[in-house]
């Protein structure tokens, strides 16, 4: 593993095994919801901890889940019939921590917001149809049901923002009542080892039966520019005619947006040397960053440094910067785990 200054490694492979190096291995076992590619179970054990597994709807994600991470225990199903299972492993009802990042599109500020509050959506085809905003109550349903010491929601900084304020308050009120004492945490990637700018919120509860101090998360580390893991291999894929014509009239370091004249494309990025990475989306396209001096898009090296996602993953079928786009960084999962541990989970089994 490539470690360097950072506590976790930004660019690593699966090969090299967990935890990471000068983290030690810990007892604790943790199970995920919406587990997607498995960003935030490789966070886990980066930081020491026993995944076991964990819920996913989309068929072809949970096949790259499954190659990658072999898990105890893979519910390939809607979160919400798993809600209604009665025949789940004991295991699973002795958890130290719950993880789950509910779908987020309708709460982005990038998104149609309160226009898709409501609706169902499908993500991809062959999956089930859901109602997004939902999904964040569905997610406290589960982890009333399986009570685990702590649990972790994450999603976009939207939900904290304009009318989903109401979504946020009612997350905290709703928990409360179940007995956990919550907190909320808006976090940026940048200063946490990641080199992406990427603000995600954390609401992180624990039972009120465990008297703890409050969760204390900063994050300081040296932020990391493109240039210091730029490698032109040859072979990326080029850009578009429109891509081109923009990419030549930006300058580095500047949105699109910055010279269209109604200020579109403001979601795809000229990087600059010394650039951290925007928030990488699984859309793609148009929204994205694109090399600073060759005409290129951002390979699937850079982009796995991007998302801290390991060189050697396997990502099948699937675009590696759909998967990495929908995933929470490795890296930062890593982050906030390893200080609940120290913090909160080492008390609580003592």
């Amino acid at each position: 593993m490539t470690n360097n200054k950072h506590k976790f490694p930004y660019k690593w492979n699966l090969a090299d095994g967990y935890p990471a190096k000068g983290i030690a291995k810990n007892e604790c076992n943790v199970f995920g919801t919406f587990i997607c590619g498995g960003g935030s179970t490789m966070g886990y054990k980066l930081a020491g901890f026993n995944h076991l597994g964990g819920v996913e709807i989309d068929l072809q994600v949970a096949d790259v889940y499954k190659e990658n991470h072999k898990p105890k225990y893979l519910f390939v199903e809607d979160i919400r019939e798993f809600n209604k299972r009665t025949d789940l492993p004991k295991e699973l009802f002795n958890l130290d921590i719950l993880d789950g990042s509910p779908p987020c599109s309708t709460f982005s500020m990038a998104g149609s917001r309160e226009k898709a509050w409501g609706k169902e959506k499908q993500f991809r085809e062959g999956q089930a149809v859901q109602t997004l905003d939902d999904l964040v109550f569905v997610y406290c349903d589960t982890i009333i049901k399986l009570q685990p010491k702590v649990f972790l929601l994450e999603n976009v900084k939207g939900i904290i923002q304009g009318n989903a304020k109401a979504y946020s308050k009612e997350i905290v009120k709703k928990m409360t009542a179940a007995g956990y004492v919550v907190q909320a945490f808006c976090l940026n990637t940048a200063s946490m080892g990641v080199p992406q700018k990427r603000e995600r919120v954390f609401f992180i509860g624990h039972k009120k039966e465990f008297l703890l101090p409050k969760l204390k998360l900063e994050f300081n580390e040296v932020a990391i520019t493109f240039g210091e893991f730029e490698q032109t291999i040859g072979n990326e894929e080029q850009l578009t005619t429109d891509q081109l014509k923009w990419w030549n009239l930006c300058k580095k370091g500047n949105a699109f947006s910055s010279v269209h004249p109604k200020g579109h494309w403001f979601n795809a990025y000229k990087l600059d040397w010394n650039s951290i990475f925007p928030t990488l989306t699984a859309s793609g396209g148009n929204a994205e960053p694109f090399h600073p001096e060759i005409p290129r898009k951002i390979n699937k090296i850079e982009y796995c440094c991007g998302g801290t996602y390991p060189q050697d993953y396997n990502f099948k079928q699937l675009e590696p910067k759909y998967l990495i786009g929908m995933s929470v960084p490795p890296v930062m999962t890593a982050q906030i785990s390893h200080q609940i541990y120290l913090q909160w989970l080492i008390k609580i089994k003592q």
